[in-house]
């Protein structure tokens, strides 16, 4: 398991698809400082004078409420404040609504080097995408070996040995109009304590290995309609060879869980061997998971239909 790290600089460029909006006013020397939590402080308690247990380590938030107050104070009063306020070894201050901190608060942090940048987002919104970008950021990652689909909207994650089938399986599935997100390495990233999203490798994003044919670039061979960057991982798929002295559930009744990340993801075994329509059989676990999402599971309906039915029959027997 992995995790990425986010930097103060990081907060300037757009992250990912999110673009919070913000300059550098001051404190540059000061961007290579780590954030090391989503945490974030509004200092208005603080800047009244109660430093009790004042949060400095994070990234500190003005809003229109500390902005305001800050502007209608003496010039003795805010020197005061300001001298106790940096005294702290703060993050970085970040004022929201496009409100600009004073020429004394700019001063105060160019030499400290406290990095201090303005943002044209409003303080709700602005913490909300901070939050998101840094809560992404700091997600547990694994990398597997897999490939992951995406069949009638439910992310397919298909597992087995090298040479089982994984990337031919995939490339049929593509042909039938459901679309590859990765294959050979699957990234996945654990969000909100319940949520598995899975993409591909920034390098080989797109393609797929198939034995005898090689590298096929699936984007550029079926069109952006093909592909897709990062779907939620709800299905778990195992394929193995087909083994004779194994047995494998033909009911479906007692659902299995295989476990990515501490959560537990819905878990079927296929087996392959000559004969067997795999794409056909994963579109079907597609299609009878989404089912299952919607309260219909059909394996046990039948089998309640079944225990009604012996009862009755024992009934009209006595």
């Amino acid at each position: 398991m992995k995790q990425n790290k986010l930097y103060i600089r990081d907060l300037l460029g757009k992250t990912g698809n999110i673009d919070l909006q913000i300059r550098l006013v001051s404190g540059e020397k000061g961007l290579n400082r780590e954030i090391t939590g989503s945490e974030m402080n509004r200092p208005g308690l603080a800047l009244a004078g109660f430093y009790d247990f004042f949060a400095f380590d994070r990234i500190q938030i003005f809003g229109l409420g500390e902005t305001a107050y800050l502007a209608q104070i003496s010039e003795e009063k805010k020197r005061e404040i300001y001298e106790q306020f940096f005294s702290y070894n703060l993050l970085c201050c970040v004022f929201t609504h496009g409100e600009e901190p004073d020429e004394r608060f700019i001063s105060i942090a160019g030499e400290k080097g406290v990095p201090v940048m303005v943002t044209r987002h409003k303080t709700t919104k602005f913490i909300t995408l901070l939050t998101h970008i840094i809560e992404e950021i700091f997600s547990p990652t694994v990398s597997l070996h897999g490939t992951l689909v995406e069949v009638y909207g439910i992310g397919v994650l298909l597992i087995g040995k090298s040479g089982v089938g994984k990337s031919e399986c995939a490339l049929e599935l593509v042909e039938r109009n459901h679309r590859l997100v990765a294959d050979d390495i699957v990234e996945v990233k654990k969000i909100d304590e319940s949520i598995l999203m899975g993409s591909g490798s920034e390098i080989i994003r797109h393609h797929l290995e198939i034995r005898g044919l090689g590298i096929i670039n699936v984007k550029d061979l079926y069109g952006i309609g093909a592909v897709r960057k990062r779907k939620r991982i709800e299905l778990v798929v195992l394929l193995e060879e087909w083994d004779s002295s194994k047995y494998y559930d033909r009911l479906g009744i007692d659902e299995k869980r295989h476990t990515i990340l501490d959560i537990d993801i819905p878990f079927v075994t296929v087996p392959v061997r000559p004969g067997r329509n795999i794409p056909i059989i994963i579109e079907s676990a597609a299609l009878n998971q989404r089912l299952k999402k919607m309260g219909v599971h059909s394996a046990q309906e039948l089998d309640a239909r079944i225990q009604d039915w012996m009862k009755s029959q024992e009934r009209s027997d006595d």
